[in-house]
């Protein structure tokens, strides 16, 4: 993280930069004193050989790092077995040396949806709120911008990032293993904001949004994906108690909802760019996983309906500018 502290330097950033500082200051004593399943992680992270790949491929579908003739057998089992270790891979999928990480969600499907609606990035400030793996900033630093940083305080995925970048070393991404509320408060600093399969886990959506156009550079643009219903009644959904089984879903808007949701919170200019069934192609079980996957979810008689009985899942993505 010492570079993220150097770029900022360079564009002699001074507001927001001594929380930014602090927040990396915890990292490092993250990573000093690991617990639980970060120490497991961090000892696993280690024992990834040092390899400098022929090649890399960020502008496809499967993210590629390396050849299988850049490593000999002995390494490749050695990072198969560490791979594996950082499992479950949600985001991807990835080549790594030739070993084709088959990930729970084929993330280039959601890419496709929204790469037409970027803009030019080059040389912009990116903030990706809830990054996992960094797959969609891996696929960003395609297109030369000047930062992209992620937010991602799960540990296993966090771990997943930093064992891409070990090979890909790509110095203007960059992520913090924190809570996007714990974030500083960086007014009006960023270009494009990414909020994806977030939005439905926060009690408070509405604050949430605000709080991310605070962030947000006038003109900026946002792209937000959520779980929608498909209505235009400006209804929602709370459910009782789970939804796809998943305890941490609060608010699920239809369409006029969601649009509300970003008015109320300052956007405009906003968007309905897709709407899309979650499909068990899309989404599903893997050996990269060993969990559950979206087929789980359903209604086993009846697949437009959760095992809860509520609709099954529809994903929307919005844009919106600052």
């Amino acid at each position: 993280m010492e570079k993220l502290l150097l770029r900022h330097k360079e564009l002699k950033i001074d507001n927001w930069f001594e929380e930014l500082e602090s927040s990396i200051k915890q990292e490092r004593v993250f990573f000093d004193n690991p617990k639980g399943n970060a120490y497991d992680f961090n000892e696993a992270l280690k024992n990834l050989p040092q390899i400098k790949p022929s090649m890399i491929d960020l502008d496809n579908r499967k993210i590629v790092i390396g050849k299988e003739s850049d490593i000999n057998d002995r390494d490749l089992g050695k990072m198969k077995e560490t791979l594996h270790e950082l499992c479950p891979w949600r985001k991807g999928p990835f080549d790594f040396f030739g070993i084709d990480i088959d990930t729970e969600w084929q993330s280039w499907m959601k890419w496709d949806r929204i790469k037409n609606h970027l803009g030019d990035i080059k040389d912009k400030r990116i903030l990706d709120i809830g990054s996992s793996n960094g797959y969609y900033m891996f696929r960003l630093a395609a297109e030369d911008p000047l930062i992209a940083l992620g937010v991602e305080p799960q540990h296993s995925f966090y771990f997943q990032y930093l064992a891409l970048q070990k090979y890909l070393q790509l110095e203007n991404v960059f992520c913090l293993p924190i809570r996007f509320d714990t974030l500083p408060v960086m007014d009006e600093y960023f270009d494009l904001i990414f909020c994806m399969g977030i939005l439905y886990h926060r009690k408070s959506p509405v604050e949430m949004l605000q709080e991310i156009h605070k962030l947000m550079r006038r003109g900026g643009n946002l792209i937000v994906e959520n779980l929608v219903l498909e209505s235009q009644k400006g209804l929602c959904l709370f459910p009782e108690s789970r939804y796809a089984k998943m305890r941490n879903v609060f608010f699920i808007p239809d369409i006029k909802c969601m649009q509300s949701w970003l008015e109320r919170a300052g956007f405009s200019n906003i968007k309905c760019i897709d709407v899309s069934k979650t499909t068990i192609e899309e989404q599903r079980q893997t050996d990269w996983i060993q969990t559950e996957s979206l087929i789980n979810f359903f209604d086993p008689e009846d697949h437009t309906k959760t095992i809860e009985g509520y609709p099954a899942p529809v994903r929307a993505i919005f844009t919106a500018s600052a």
